[in-house]
């Protein structure tokens, strides 16, 4: 039998040991937050519906292999999905086939299309059938959120290379259009979206699109535009009907992108006075409320302290210190 086969020898841990009482540690924490949250469901302010070519068939599993395969092409996808996976937002997956079969679920908030074009991330043809389009224009249109990541419901035709460029307000050029003129390129000097991205010297805001995307413009003076540089729109907002579109560049996993993510969400839900509902206004830390536990946690997720306002489940605001990783309790 190898130290593969046993997990390795204890004796090799047994030499370091800040190690083992670091172990202890983590897993004091994680028997304090099993008894606390006894299996009860945590608060979500928001229901999202992924949506690509697979649905609920692989749901998580392209998150757990990006853990080890790692491409530039896809890790937006991912970050998006790890950005998700801690945040408190109900998620469900969506395949197109879902879409044709049942609709969308009358209990989304706002559905997320992210990915290149032609991949099974983005849906690549799938946004060629007028049910598809119509049924998401529709859910929009009565008041439903869409955020669209890299080349959301790209497929080239009747003019369009995004097939949802009139919900997004923005779209891609191809090359055919380049003599078009492109009047729309101010840049909102704040916006919902962003209040909590940080600026520069000079004031700009630093936002990490990772690869990105080249080329994209607004179609209109309707188009709120969170961010254009380069000749570019990396972020932006528009209205359609009584909901709302979001797009974003790009979006690799970082704590700035995962608040920008749940702005996003919650801009396009039409519900950012609900934000602010176990909430802290720091994005550095967490609130993860229970209420069918009576319980509530705060976590600072980095190894500095932080202070922060922390909002209950009433949108009462408290200051609060917290330590280097810490995790704090507290009833409701």
């Amino acid at each position: 039998m190898t130290a593969s086969d046993t997990g390795g020898y204890l004796s090799l841990a047994y030499k370091f040991p800040g190690f083992v009482d670091y172990i202890e540690q983590v897993t004091e924490e994680f028997r304090e937050i099993y008894s606390n949250i006894g299996g009860s469901r945590p608060f979500c302010g928001l229901k999202a519906a992924v949506l690509n070519c697979w649905g609920k068939l692989r749901s998580w599993q392209p998150y757990m292999v990006a853990h080890a395969l790692w491409y530039k092409q896809t890790y937006t996808y991912f970050g998006i999905l790890e950005a998700l996976s801690g945040a408190g937002v109900d998620v469900t997956f969506m395949s197109f086939d879902d879409i044709r079969s049942s609709g969308i679920p009358e209990d989304v908030d706002v559905i997320i299309n992210a990915g290149d074009a032609g991949t099974a991330w983005s849906g690549g043809d799938e946004w060629l059938d007028e049910r598809i389009l119509t049924a998401v224009r529709r859910f929009v249109w009565e008041g439903g959120g869409f955020v669209g990541v890299g080349e959301p419901s790209a497929a080239e035709r009747g003019g369009r290379y995004f097939q949802l460029a009139d919900v997004l307000g923005v779209d891609k050029e191809q090359g055919f259009t380049l003599s078009t003129d492109k009047y729309h390129t101010k840049q909102a000097d704040s916006h919902f979206i962003t209040q909590d991205v940080l600026r520069d010297e000079s004031g700009r805001l630093v936002l990490d699109f990772g690869e990105g995307m080249k080329n994209i413009y607004a179609l209109g003076a309707d188009t709120e535009i969170g961010e254009y540089s380069d000749h570019e729109v990396h972020l932006s907002a528009h209205p359609y009907g009584r909901g709302r579109g979001v797009y974003l560049a790009g979006l690799p996993h970082s704590h700035e992108n995962t608040r920008l993510l749940i702005r996003s969400m919650y801009y396009a839900a039409s519900k950012e006075k609900e934000m602010k509902i176990w909430f802290s206004d720091n994005l550095y830390c967490e609130v993860h409320g229970y209420p069918e536990a009576g319980k509530y946690a705060v976590v600072n997720n980095t190894s500095r302290a932080q202070s922060t306002v922390v909002y209950d489940g009433d949108g009462r605001g408290v200051s609060m210190d917290l330590g280097p990783c810490e995790i704090r309790w507290f009833d409701l």
